[in-house]
């Protein structure tokens, strides 16, 4: 079978089922088969794709065969089949969570029958970005995202959720005119955007033209990566949303983001670094977002500061360029995909036995002893203790700082450490406050799993044990990095995507 026909069916399948989902709109435990099992499926190709990609280099479909490189073409290398394999493990399991109390927050009228579709465009619109050739196809994507998402924010149209969700809309229209205008300064330029063809045809740019059009991507996406100083929009955007949905925007999103940054860096402009301004903002991105965290008494608040924090540890692989820091990169991205999804999903659970996610108002919960697990071992992950996937990844990336001999990489590790270990301050701190200060007299809630279908219990505890795995995996997994970073460095892209070229 040539591989290159299952490249497209991560975006296919989702889309048909999202319109089957649709029909089901009165069926919502159909609704949740139908998108449970073609998220299993597309994990399950996407493997075929990951194994085939690291056999055989990355595998390119032109869509349509349309001659001189004029379709569209989705190319699946090493990494980014990888992120897709990853991105469908997570929401084939995510989308177990959602319930009519959960999405609709008490509003009687909320159409929760749009979910499952809307879900499954989301899920379509991340491959998609994955698998994108070129930045229009890119583009697409990052629309796909916007329209679904913004509709997941809004569902069960709380005050709350439609406050975020206006601030969400907002920054993401913003960003995708900037993108738009990119893409027509790109084109205007070169008279291509393919990522294949960009490299050789923005070399012939005048300098500044080159830096404007770099400078110009990586605002855009460093929106959608919420990196300092682009972050502000984030924390009062993902915890209104229901936690499901909350987890996979914390999880996926910003990635989509940070995986375009690699694109432009590695791709486009592998030339031009920018190492000293990248460090910079990688700094500030992990110090900054980290000291937002510990001001935060609600839960799903420190976690979306934390999660803003260590996108900086992503854009320091990023920035020192070595095959070391990128592979670094991919390694921490992987690992910060199921964790921090993991914990929002957990901070899901902790609000429905203790009735909130303010710090002033849980206490008690470690009467709930496997609950205090499935928080305490993503956290202490998402911390870095060792031996742990965190821990493991940040030492990858400090390891490949400490090669460059430029003191903004030391400042970057000093940075890291710091960051590392205010993450372990916050997360035990909610460790604390929720699971082992007293309960008020007053409260009378049963602090049970039996508020909680068994269906989550086992859902939520598979995907602490993929966080272990990652760890017992974490030398196969580098290995694999390694070999994406190599690929990268070496062209094997650009190479692939001409010897496919109609």
């Amino acid at each position: 079978m040539d591989l290159a026909n299952l490249v497209p069916v991560p975006v296919l399948l989702p889309l048909i089922a999202a319109g089957i989902t649709l029909i089901l709109a009165r069926h919502p435990a159909w609704q949740r088969i139908v998108s449970g099992t073609t998220l299993a499926i597309v994990a399950v190709l996407a493997l075929i794709l990951c194994i085939g990609a690291d056999a055989q280099g990355p595998i390119v479909l032109w869509v349509g065969a349309w001659p001189d490189g004029l379709g569209i073409v989705l190319v699946a290398d090493r990494l980014s089949s990888l992120l897709v394999l990853v991105s469908s493990i997570v929401t084939a399991i995510v989308v177990i969570f959602p319930s009519r109390r959960d999405i609709a927050d008490g509003a009687d009228g909320a159409p929760v029958s749009v979910f499952h579709p809307t879900f499954l465009v989301l899920t379509a619109g991340v491959a998609n970005a994955f698998l994108a050739g070129d930045l229009f196809n890119m583009f697409v994507s990052f629309e796909m995202l916007l329209f679904s998402s913004y509709v997941l924010i809004m569902l069960g149209a709380t005050k709350e959720r439609v406050r975020a969700g206006s601030t969400y809309v907002v920054v993401s229209v913003v960003s995708s005119t900037l993108f738009l205008l990119a893409l027509s300064i790109v084109y205007g330029a070169t008279g291509t955007v393919s990522f294949a063809q960009l490299p050789e045809r923005l070399a012939a740019l005048d300098p500044d033209m080159q830096l404007l059009i770099q400078l110009l991507l990586l605002v855009v996406f460093g929106i959608k990566a919420a990196v300092f100083p682009l972050q502000a929009w984030l924390p009062d955007s993902y915890p209104t949303a229901p936690a499901s949905v909350t987890a996979v925007f914390a999880g996926l999103l910003t990635k989509v983001g940070v995986f375009a940054i690699v694109r432009v860096q590695t791709l486009l402009f592998p030339e031009s670094p920018l190492t000293d301004l990248l460090l910079v903002v990688a700094i500030l991105t992990m110090v900054l977002g980290i000291l937002g965290a510990l001001a935060q008494g609600e839960i799903k608040r420190l976690l979306s500061f934390t999660l803003v924090s260590h996108i900086g540890y992503m854009l320091l692989g990023i920035a020192l360029g070595t095959e070391a820091g990128l592979s670094g990169a991919i390694f921490y991205i992987v690992h910060h995909i199921l964790v921090q999804t993991t914990l929002f999903i957990v901070v899901g659970l902790i609000e429905r036995v203790g009735g909130s996610t303010s710090l002033s108002r849980l206490g008690g919960l470690a009467s709930v002893p496997l609950l205090a697990a499935l928080y305490l071992l993503p956290a202490l992950n998402l911390g870095g203790i060792p031996p742990l996937s965190g821990f493991l990844g940040k030492v990858t990336l400090f390891d490949a700082a400490l090669e460059a001999p430029s003191p903004l990489a030391i400042a970057a590790v000093v940075a890291g450490v710091l960051t590392s270990l205010l993450t372990l301050i916050a997360v035990i701190r909610v460790w604390q406050r929720a699971f082992w200060q007293e309960r008020g007299e007053d409260d009378d809630r049963v602090h049970s799993l039996r508020v909680l279908p068994r269906i989550w219990v086992v859902a939520a505890s598979a995907l602490v044990g993929i966080t272990i795995a990652l760890t017992v995996l974490a030398g196969p997994l580098t290995s694999f990095a390694e070999r994406a970073a190599a690929d990268i460095r070496a062209g094997a892209y650009q190479q692939a995507v001409e010897e496919a070229m109609p």
